[in-house]
């Protein structure tokens, strides 16, 4: 009979030791499980043979391998050794586990504990590995346990050796859960199939939006297409995965650029016959596929995973769909499925949300909630109807923090702002359109009319704090107690009324941008600035802020220095612009040289500091007292290059610097001695400072940039991603042919007036696979179509200015070809153009979002209609490229194009001699037109005459600009051609 002690030794052959035997050592060790928790594990691990004396009805007890081979009808059962051939190390890890130690599973030991505890039928071990998985694969564990990519693969393998539907699940909804997090993953390209196929299915699946979704299929598709065993396979394998995505929910621009796609072609065609649908845009022979039945399609993907919600760029979407994709899926019965329909096939394509008014039965008020959502892009969604998103924002979305509007003008700010103050989370609001281009400091006005007299707000400045608050709230709403971060750039509604009521009702705002709200006035600012105590960020370019906004950034004391009896020296230090981090002044001609000197002596905080075209001068520069600036822009001042060094040297952690058009960078006159010394002296200076910094990422230059400023900042630009030389700069040959080894990791490129050579911009285009952005403007040298023979796939925008006379249509052809995914496109000075070039551009940049074409021979002589096919666009300049456009083409592409909100034309390309202007409903999305006007030389401005045919002799005599907002039109002739 067994004695309840009886021993048997376990004997373990350490094949995989690498350490060092001493001569001194045995060449095997005993050890015994009745002092495993005194074990050196490190030491005992160094014997090639370990011999375990362990308890056998323990064994027995403790693991199913053991009760079989040692109780049962085995000859191994009566022997007093066992051989075990298993890893060493993992096999004391699971015997530590067996004589009840405890055992830390991590990440590392996972996968052979597991195995192992499945070899040896240890089912405690077995529980403690799925607990621990199910933790390390839990929604709480992402950010603690740190899986990667790889891990996971590695995971989902051994889950598919083993069948195990537990692992395999687990894999699939951690994918499924972190889809967005995968997507950035180098190591996304390499997860199998059927993990992608079933994530990519499964319930939980959690993206951002449908567009994210298709880019990480198409990414993975090109790099495992190659993979596949056979053709038929892998067209099987495409469709299947791709048929998951919501092919209606997809942003009309990626549609329609991925019609030449070689994977996406036909759903790009299904997709773009259910957009056209809903925007009641003829489907000009597409697939016709969509049926309305199909809601699936239909639906925002929303889990309760769910943390971003990005519709941005989808003007499909109506409070329908909205409504649609927040109802719970057991309300879809067919009778509500026919109302639905029904609903959206009368909100199609109306042109005006408020028409959506979503006459679903009020039952359906019953949203379901979903508390992880803490941001919401409705950008560009033209057919959302606010007033009933804000409220269903409200219900489904009561953890909401961030909500992002921009570039829809149906509702003015106030109104807006209104609308908020009902989500009591939150923090965020985003509301920016298109900036004006009647900017005052830039242009000169000749005559100015408003369409629309606005609204004169009730009067409030008899009244004290209190009234004006009760008068305020009565009209407008409640606080917005919680607003930190508000822009509202470009917004022409935007007056110091605007400012009050914001100043008022958010009272912990830290950051503000009124970036080209030209309606506000120099004290609006300088009042909001005084009663917004928490300001730490301020966007006021091309405003009239002035010297009162100014006094009131220096006087007004913080809140986090709110002591009245502070000393002057004191005050200054609690400031409110001491505590600042931005401050974006650019263009702000109203603030004079001593108000600048003030400010910036105070501006010991700033990470991001924007002066460009301001009265800024050295002793300026020499009062900042920061050293935290990441982001600095002295563009078009005055500024030395002493100076600009001396603030680099104050700021090692420059990541951006912008000092184009400065001519005072450095001194000297026309002698040539003179201007290389000076040369030579500034780039002493700034490249001795620059040297010290960590890495720049963008510099914009133009006046006293050379080839030697590039070898001097060598050190500092291996990170560089964008560079900008501009007039006055002048790099060389030489130079640019070694931008891409000195600057691997550049994105754009933009270089005005450069000298540039074939050999040049094949080294861009061949070199840098990052290449997102090139801009050659009026450039000089020698470049030919073989400088684009290259495929450029991740090139989005090009703008070729005054550097290919030589294009022709067929080199149209091939630049189609090889930058396939362009979205934005610049042709200027390209006269051999003609009718056929628009149809080459809309076939072969069905997606592009704008184009700029002028000086392009006869391109418009028979119209633009082919080029309406682009719908898309959201801007388009025309302009001298023959007269063929129509007397009504700004209303038809309006019309036709439903982002269109930008439109620049020439009275010399108008077939009759003139446009006619729509009317504020007609004119749909547009916000801003331009039509400038041409005179001949030496004749008098004849207006009423029609353009000449010949626009040779012509010079440039003013521009008609409309403008566009909530409620008004602004109609201005400026001396200007903008």
């Amino acid at each position: 009979m067994e004695v309840e002690d009886e021993h048997i030794i376990l004997l373990c052959t350490n094949n995989e030791t690498e350490t060092e035997i001493s001569e001194t050592l045995d060449d095997e060790i005993l050890v015994s499980t009745t002092d495993i928790l005194a074990w050196d594990f490190p030491t005992i691990l160094t014997f090639p043979t370990i011999k375990i004396q362990a308890h056998r009805n323990s064994l027995i007890q403790q693991s199913l391998y053991f009760r079989g081979l040692l109780a049962g009808s085995f000859s191994e059962s009566c022997l007093g050794s066992i051989t075990i051939n298993w890893n060493v190390e993992t096999f004391l890890l699971i015997l530590k586990h067996m004589c009840s130690c405890g055992l830390d599973i991590t990440l590392d030991n996972f996968l052979p504990l597991y195995e192992g505890a499945l070899y040896f039928g240890v089912e405690t071990l077995l529980l403690n590995c799925e607990t621990w998985l199910s933790g390390a694969f839990s929604p709480e564990g992402f950010q603690s346990t740190q899986i990667q990519l790889e891990d996971l693969v590695q995971i989902w393998k051994f889950g598919s050796d083993r069948v195990s539907d537990f692992i395999l699940q687990l894999c699939m909804g951690y994918l499924a859960r972190n889809f967005m997090w995968a997507k950035h993953s180098k190591f996304f390209g390499k997860l199998p199939y059927d993990l992608l196929f079933c994530s990519v299915k499964h319930p939980h699946l959690t993206v951002d939006s449908e567009l994210h979704l298709s880019d990480a299929l198409l990414l993975w598709l090109e790099s495992n297409l190659e993979n596949f065993e056979r053709p038929t396979k892998a067209e099987d394998d495409c469709n299947g995965i791709l048929k998951q995505i919501h092919l209606g929910l997809l942003p009309l621009w990626f549609a329609l650029g991925k019609r030449n796609s070689l994977y996406f072609r036909q759903l790009a065609e299904e997709s773009l016959d259910s957009i056209f649908r809903l925007l009641n845009i003829d489907p000009m022979g597409l697939l016709d596929t969509f049926e309305y039945s199909d809601l699936h399609h239909l639906r925002i993907r929303l889990t309760e995973f769910s943390k971003i919600v990005n519709l941005s760029g989808c003007p499909q979407i109506t409070t329908t769909i909205l409504l649609l994709s927040l109802m719970p899926q057991s309300s879809l019965t067919d009778p509500m499925r026919k109302k639905i329909i029904k609903q959206l096939s009368i909100n199609c394509g109306c042109g005006d949300p408020i028409r959506d008014n979503c006459v679903l039965p009020q039952n359906l008020s019953k949203t379901l909630t979903f508390e992880a959502v803490q941001e919401v892009d409705i950008s560009k969604c033209r057919n959302l109807f606010i007033e009933h998103a804000v409220d269903w924002f409200r219900k489904s979305f009561p953890s909401l923090r961030i909500l992002k509007a921009a570039y829809l003008l149906k509702i003015g700010t106030i109104r807006f702002l209104q609308l908020l103050g009902t989500c009591p989370m939150v923090c965020e609001i985003d509301l920016t359109v298109d900036i004006t281009p009647l900017v005052p400091a830039l242009v000169t006005v000749l005559s100015s009319s408003s369409g629309v007299v606005p609204q004169v707000p009730e009067k409030t400045s008899n009244v004290g704090y209190e009234e004006v608050k009760i008068v305020l709230f009565n009209k407008f709403g409640p606080p917005l107690s919680n607003v930190t971060k508000l822009t509202l750039e470009g917004r022409t509604d935007v007056s110091d009324f605007v400012l009050h009521y914001i100043s008022r009702f958010c009272g912990s705002l830290h950051h503000l941008n009124i970036k080209g709200c030209i309606s506000v006035t120099d004290i609006g600012i300088s009042d909001l600035i005084f009663t917004c105590r928490k300001l730490n960020s301020i966007v006021v370019c091309d405003t009239s802020f002035g010297i009162n906004s100014v006094q009131a950034l220096c006087s007004a004391i913080s809140d986090r220095g709110n002591f009245p009896s502070l000393h002057s020296r004191d005050r200054l230090l609690n400031s409110v612009v001491s505590n600042f981090e931005m401050l974006h002044l650019g263009g702000c001609r109203g603030v004079c040289e001593s108000s600048l000197l003030d400010l910036m002596s105070q501006t010991q905080a700033l990470k991001s500091l924007c002066l460009r075209g301001t009265n800024l001068v050295d002793q300026a520069l020499y009062n900042f007292v920061g050293s935290s600036l990441e982001m600095l822009d002295v563009s078009n001042t005055k500024i030395s290059g002493a100076a600009l060094a001396y603030v680099i040297h104050g700021n090692p952690l420059l990541k951006s610097l912008k000092a184009r058009d400065c001519q005072n960078l450095f001194h000297g006159d026309n002698c040539v001695e003179k201007r290389e010394s000076s040369f030579s002296s500034f780039h002493e200076k700034v490249n001795a400072e620059l040297g010290k910094l960590c890495r720049l990422e963008e510099i914009e230059f133009g006046w006293g940039f050379s080839s030697f400023s590039l070898s001097a900042f060598e050190p500092t630009l291996m990170s560089l991603k964008t560079i900008n030389i501009g007039l006055g700069g002048m790099l060389g040959e030489d130079a640019l042919k070694r931008l891409p080894a000195i600057c691997p990791l550049l994105e754009t490129i933009i270089l005005h007036f450069q000298v540039i050579s074939d050999i040049v911009v094949m080294n861009f285009v061949t070199a840098l696979k990052n290449l997102q952005e090139l801009a050659l403007c009026y450039c000089f040298g020698d470049i030919s179509m073989s400088s684009f023979k290259f495929p450029m796939k991740n090139l989005t925008r090009l703008r070729l200015e005054r550097v290919t006379q030589w294009m022709t249509n067929d080199d149209l052809v091939v630049l189609t070809k090889n930058c396939r995914n362009l979205v934005v496109l610049s042709l200027l000075g390209c006269p051999l153009l003609d009718p056929d070039s628009l149809q080459i551009i809309s076939c072969g940049w069905p997606g592009l979002v704008s184009i700029h074409l002028e000086d392009c021979g006869e391109a418009t002589a028979n119209g633009a209609s082919a080029l309406l096919e682009c719908k898309a666009l959201e801007d388009i300049l025309l302009r001298h490229n023959g007269s063929g456009l129509h007397r009504n083409f700004i209303g038809y592409a309006a019309s036709e194009i439903p982002l269109l909100r930008r439109l620049s034309l020439d009275i010399c390309d108008a077939s009759e001699g003139d446009f006619d202007i729509p009317t504020y409903a007609g004119r749909y999305f547009l916000s801003t037109l331009k039509i400038a006007r041409c005179k001949s030389k030496g004749c008098a401005l004849n207006l009423q005459a029609p353009a000449p045919r010949s626009r040779r002799g012509s010079v440039h005599a003013e521009t008609l600009v409309l403008v566009w907002d909530s409620k008004n039109l602004i109609r201005t002739v400026v001396k200007e051609r903008l």
